[in-house]
C-alpha cells in the first residue's frame, strides 16, 4: 500500500525504512491504473485487427499503425518500476526485511504460476503452449528483489539503474554461442524459442530477467522519494523524468549508447539506431522505434520519462474534485491490477471468437494459439484500426463494474489470499 507518514526513521537493525501510515499515496495507483488501460489497445488490435505484420517493422507500417502500438510501450516498465515501487511502500510500514522478502517470494512464486496457468491458457487456448510473458517475469523479477530487500533501499534502486544502464555490454553475447549454458543465457537476456515437443508444445521467452530486474530494482529505491514532502517529491518525479526523456532525445539523435546494434537480431525485429527516411510518417516511425525485446536503456527512458512526469502531475491532483470524474474511474482500475490483468485476457479473447462466430468469420486460428502459435486468420477475417479502438473502450467498459466491485470487496475485507490478486 502506498503510504506517507509526517515522522520517518530508519532502523538500525533493518535497512527498510519504518514509518507510520497515514494516508494512501492515490498518484501510484492512477499512473497504474493509466497503463493498465492502455496496455488493453495492443491486445485488442492483436486479436481483432486484419493486419497481421508487426507494428514495428518500419517498410510495412504506418503512423496510426505503429502508434497504436508505441502508446502501449509505456505498460510494460511502468508495470515493473511501480512493482518496486509498491514493495519499497510495503515494506516502509515498518516490516523487517525478512518479512519482505518472504512475501516477495511468495508473491513472486504466484506470478508465475499464474502466467503457466491461467494466463497463459488465456492468451491461447491451448493446454502445454506456455509463454514468459510479462506476468512471468514480474513474479521471476520479485524473487530477485526478495534476494535484495536486505540492503538499503538506495543501494537496491543504484543497482538497479546500473542494470538498466550496463546491460547493453553483453548485446553481442549470442545464446548459440554458450553450449550448455544457451537456454540460461535466454532466460536472463535474449528473448527466443524453447522447443519441448515441437510443434505442439513449446516455451516462448518474452521477457527476459536483465534488465527488467533492474527496473524493479530502479523502482524500490525511487520509493523513498514519495516518503519526502508533496512539494518535494513532486519535484524529485517531475525533474527525474524530464531528464531521462531529454536523455532518450540526445541518444537517439546522436546514435549513441542504449540500443543494441541492427545486426543483433532477437525475435525477428531489431531497430538498431535512428536513420532519417525518405518521409517524415517513416522518419518519426524510425526514431521511436526502439527494442523491448529486452527493453534497451533507450526504450527505458523514452517510456519511464514521461511516466515518471505524468506520475507528478497526478500528485498534484485532486481526485475529489467533480471535474476529475473520469480519473477515480481509472483508479479502480490501478488498485486492482492482476484481477483486471487476468480478466481483460480471456475477455478479448472470448469477444473475438464470438463475434467472428457471428459475423460468419473465420476463428479457428484463435482456438489453436493465436499469434502465438505463428498462425495467422484467413483473409476474411479481421477490422481495421477504428473497429479496434471501439473494440478497445468496449473492453474496458465492460470490465470497470466488476473491478469495481473487486476492489471495494478488497477493502472491506482481509482474507490473507486478497494480497496475492
Amino acid at each position: 500500500m502506498a503510504t506517507v507518514s509526517g515522522s520517518v526513521s530508519a532502523s538500525q537493525n533493518n535497512p527498510v525504512i519504518q514509518m507510520i501510515p497515514q494516508a494512501r499515496i492515490e498518484s501510484v495507483d492512477l499512473l497504474r491504473g493509466l497503463v493498465m488501460v492502455i496496455m488493453a489497445l495492443d491486445h485488442t488490435r492483436e486479436s481483432f485487427t486484419y493486419i497481421r505484420r508487426p507494428p514495428e517493422i518500419l517498410q510495412l507500417s504506418y503512423l496510426a499503425l505503429f502508434f497504436t502500438r508505441w502508446i502501449t510501450h509505456f505498460c510494460a516498465p511502468a508495470f515493473f518500476f511501480l512493482a518496486g515501487t509498491g514493495a519499497f511502500l510495503s515494506a516502509s510500514r515498518g516490516k523487517k526485511w525478512e518479512e519482505v522478502a518472504a512475501f516477495l517470494a511468495k508473491r513472486g512464486a504466484w506470478l508465475i504460476l499464474l502466467e503457466f496457468t491461467l494466463v497463459d491458457f488465456g492468451w491461447t487456448f491451448v493446454p502445454g503452449m506456455i509463454f514468459a510473458g510479462v506476468v512471468y517475469a514480474l513474479g521471476a523479477c520479485m524473487l530477485i528483489l526478495a534476494a535484495m530487500v536486505w540492503l538499503p533501499p538506495k543501494w537496491v534502486g543504484a543497482i538497479g539503474v546500473a542494470i538498466m544502464v550496463l546491460h547493453h555490454l553483453f548485446d553481442r553475447v549470442q545464446a548459440d554461442s554458450l553450449g550448455p549454458f544457451k537456454y540460461a543465457w535466454m532466460i536472463l537476456h535474449q528473448p527466443g524459442v524453447f522447443p519441448i515437443r515441437p510443434p505442439d508444445i513449446f516455451f516462448i521467452n518474452l521477457y527476459v530477467l536483465v534488465p527488467w530486474c533492474g527496473v524493479m530494482a530502479a523502482g524500490y529505491g525511487f520509493g523513498t522519494l514519495l516518503l519526502k514532502g508533496p512539494g518535494e517529491r513532486r519535484k524529485w518525479m517531475f525533474w527525474i523524468g524530464a531528464a531521462a526523456t531529454v536523455l532518450f532525445f540526445v541518444l537517439r539523435f546522436t546514435h549513441g549508447y542504449g540500443q543494441p546494434p541492427a545486426d543483433r537480431v532477437m525475435l525477428g525485429v531489431t531497430a538498431g539506431p535512428y536513420i532519417p527516411q525518405p518521409t517524415v510518417e517513416k522518419s518519426i516511425i524510425a526514431f521511436f522505434n526502439v527494442n523491448k525485446y529486452p527493453p534497451s536503456l533507450q526504450f527505458l527512458l523514452m517510456t519511464l520519462g514521461p511516466s515518471l512526469m505524468v506520475l507528478a502531475w497526478f500528485d498534484r491532483m485532486d481526485l475529489r474534485a467533480p471535474a476529475n470524474w473520469f480519473w477515480r474511474k481509472v483508479l479502480v482500475f490501478g488498485k486492482v491490477p492482476m484481477f483486471y490483468y487476468i480478466l481483460h485476457i480471456w475477455l478479448i479473447h472470448i469477444l473475438a471468437i464470438v463475434i467472428a462466430m457471428v459475423r460468419g468469420q473465420s476463428y479457428g486460428w484463435l482456438l489453436k494459439g493465436g499469434i502465438f502459435a505463428g498462425v495467422g486468420p484467413s483473409d476474411v477475417y479481421g477490422y481495421s484500426l477504428p473497429v479496434v479502438y471501439l473494440m478497445w473502450v468496449i473492453v474496458v467498459i465492460m470490465l470497470y463494474p466488476v473491478c469495481a466491485w473487486y476492489a471495494g470487496y478488497k477493502q472491506t475485507h482481509k482474507q490473507w489470499w486478497l494480497r496475492y490478486l
